[in-house]
Order: structure tokens, then sequence, then C-alpha cells
């Protein structure tokens, strides 16, 4: 009996050892060296904030260094294609919303297939998007009727045709019925913001971090915000509030690798991702420069990605919203 128990015994420790191996061998195999973070914005940008506070935050968990390499162009989709096909097993993307939900249904030609090429690893940051209009015109329900009765004689801007910030004006327009604003596509938010000072464009949906520190100099006015209250932007109401409802987007970033990153990089970084982002000096560098720190599970992307390419697909076809 005695014997018997002392086998039972050496089984189940040998079965416990089996069952640590696999984070045992991501813990020592990966990374084996340096990771790349592709970001498809220059340097400064939105996204490459969001990118660089990972990185800083990733190396110290990894044990590695982490860098972010900037390729931009595209609305994002070149650093995407990039992400997709690379073979090293080191090499990951931040991506935007557009590059995982509105990219495949914009652009028939798109080299990469958003649903098919990514290892999903984690929704990273998020933010309301802040509808901004010149200082000398007027504030909220007062503004749409202004845009109402100034139809197509207003322009409003976005960083490229399919940007969140294009589709998430045409959907604010459908909202708030018979404002008829034309777009104007700019090369990035600061064009916006120049163009909007300069008297050319009267309005555009901006992320916080860009739109807030103008707001606060008196240079832009805050019409509202493109969800509920956000800690982010506190002293700025929801467009619920001047009238516009059921107006629901957000600007994010994720963190993907290709399709065929190994296993024990995934599993390894299931871990550190989510507690490189609840670190409270990454969330508050985050929250500093206008981002909500999250660090999700791959199925809180994914879920992400379906909401918001059901959303969004639904604008492009309604306006047969086709780029090359």
């Amino acid at each position: 009996m005695t014997a018997l128990l002392a086998r039972i015994r050496k089984a189940a420790f040998f079965a416990a050892v089996l069952a640590l191996c696999p984070w045992s061998l991501a813990q020592t195999t990966w990374p084996a060296r340096p990771v790349r973070l592709i970001v498809g914005f220059p340097a400064g940008s939105t996204p490459d904030i969001s990118a660089r506070a990972l990185a800083d935050a990733l190396s110290k968990t990894l044990g590695q260094a982490v860098f972010v390499e900037n390729k931009p162009g595209a609305s994002g989709n070149i650093a995407a294609d990039q992400v997709a096909k690379a073979r090293d097993d080191h090499t990951l993307g931040v991506l935007i919303n557009g590059n995982l939900t509105s990219a495949k249904l914009l652009y028939p030609k798109l080299p990469y297939d958003p649903a098919r090429d990514f290892s999903l690893i984690s929704l990273l940051t998020t933010a309301p998007l802040v509808l901004v209009a010149p200082p000398n015109l007027p504030g909220g329900s007062q503004f749409f009727a202004a845009a109402r009765s100034a139809g197509n004689r207003w322009n409003y801007g976005s960083v490229g045709l399919g940007s969140v910030g294009h589709l998430g004006m045409e959907l604010l327009q459908s909202k708030v019925g018979k404002m008829s604003a034309v777009h104007v596509p700019y090369p990035g938010n600061p064009q916006i913001v120049s163009a909007m000072m300069g008297g050319q464009v009267q309005m555009a949906l901006v992320p916080p971090g860009i739109a807030m520190p103008l707001v606060h100099a008196g240079k832009l006015r805050a019409i509202g915000l493109s969800g509920g209250r956000s800690a982010l932007v506190p002293d700025v109401a929801p467009l619920s509030e001047a009238g516009v409802h059921d107006f629901q987007l957000e600007v994010w970033t994720a963190l993907v690798g290709p399709a065929t990153l190994s296993k024990a990089a995934q599993l390894r970084l299931s871990i550190a991702v989510p507690q490189a982002m609840h670190d409270a000096q990454t969330r508050q560098i985050l929250f500093n420069q206008g981002w909500s720190a999250l660090g999700t599970s791959p199925e809180g992307l994914q879920s992400r990605i379906r909401e918001e390419t059901t959303l969004l697909g639904a604008i492009i076809a309604t306006h047969g919203i086709k780029l090359e």
C-alpha cells in the first residue's frame, strides 16, 4: 500500500511539472532577442504615444528591449501589412481601429486580411472623440442648428478617407439629420486644426489629447464627446446632451502579431501585456496623453473588432465608400 501511494504521489508530481512546462518554456525561450513594435504613424502621433508607453513597460516585464519602429503611410495599412508578413517571431504591431475593422471593407485590394493574418493579443488603449469647432461658433444644440442651416457650405476635416474621423462624421450627420457638411481630408490632425483656425473647416472629430490643450487655450470649442462621460475629459459633456442620441464611437489601439506568431510568444504576451498596461506609472502617462489604458485578453479585442466592424460597415455600405 505504501509503495502504491508513493507511485501515485510521484505520478502526481510529474503531472504537475508537465502542466507547468508550457509556461516555463515560454518564460525561458521567448523573447530570445529584442522585440519590435511597428506603428503605422509618425513619431508623436497618438498611436505612437500608446506604442511607446507599452514598449517602456513591456521591456521591464519581458526582460528584453522593446523598441518602436514607425512605418507611416496609407492610414497605417502599410505597417499592418508588414506585421502580417513578419516571420521572425519578434515583430508585433500597434494598430488602430481601421486596420482591423473597416480597412477590408474600404480597400478591395488590401494586401492583408485582418481576420486571417493576425494573432490578436490585446486591446491596449481607448479614447472618446471630441467634436471640435472654431471658438466663434455656438456650442451645444445651437451648434447643430447652425450646421443644419449652413448645409454644404460648411466643411469637416478628417485624417483621410475611411478614417474613424471620416466615418464617425458621416455617422454623426445621419444622427443629426439635415446636416450636410462636406468632407475635406488632411494628412494629419495638426493640419485639420490649422485649417479650422484658418476658417476652412468648421468641425472635426479628434482625439482628446489633441483637442483639449487647444480648447483650454481658447483656440477651439469643444461641442461634445462621441460617447458617455469620460474621466479623460471631465469638463466636456457627451453629444447626447446636445440632442445627438445613440452616437458611440472611440479611437483605440491594439497589439497584434502575425498569424504565425509562436504559441510561446502568445502565452507570454497574454500575461505580460495586461501586467504592463496595468502598471500605475504607464496608466498615468497614457492618461496624461489622452488615453485610457486597458490591456484586455485576445477575446476582449476580438469582441471590440466584431462590434465596430458591424457599426462602420453599415456606414460604408450606406454611403458606398470604396477606396483604391
